[in-house]
């Protein structure tokens, strides 16, 4: 991921579109995207600063609350799908994908298998 640009630059650009210079005009003269000018510019009058968001970081995990919830459910369905298990979740308001569901079971060592000899 690329970091920002420094806030020197973010400055100018505010202070140049907001001096009635357009958008565009702004973008040429610093060498940066249109849509950045812009951006900067919605940001400063939103908020009153040029600060960068927060980039990255990790997404939290949906499903670790019912974790107690879904391993009770596999342990008294062991023939549950990940689709089957999706849809019970969503019968008590939780909306996940099936992707979501399968990263879940995945973190947690639970596999799928319906392989009669392995059990």
């Amino acid at each position: 991921m690329t970091r920002p640009y420094s806030n020197d630059l973010r400055e100018r650009v505010v202070a140049a579109v907001t001096s009635g210079d357009t958008c565009r005009a702004v973008a040429t003269r610093f060498g940066v995207a249109v849509s950045s000018v812009v951006k900067w510019h919605q940001r400063y009058r939103r908020t009153g600063t040029i600060e960068p968001g927060k980039m990255g970081g990790h997404r939290k995990r949906i499903l670790e609350p019912h974790r107690n919830f879904i391993i009770g459910q596999i342990n008294r369905t062991p023939h549950l799908t990940v689709r089957g298990l999706k849809g019970i979740l969503a019968e008590r308001g939780i909306a996940v994908s099936h992707h979501a569901v399968w990263t879940f079971l995945r973190r947690e060592g639970l596999s799928f298998k319906k392989n009669s000899v392995r059990s």
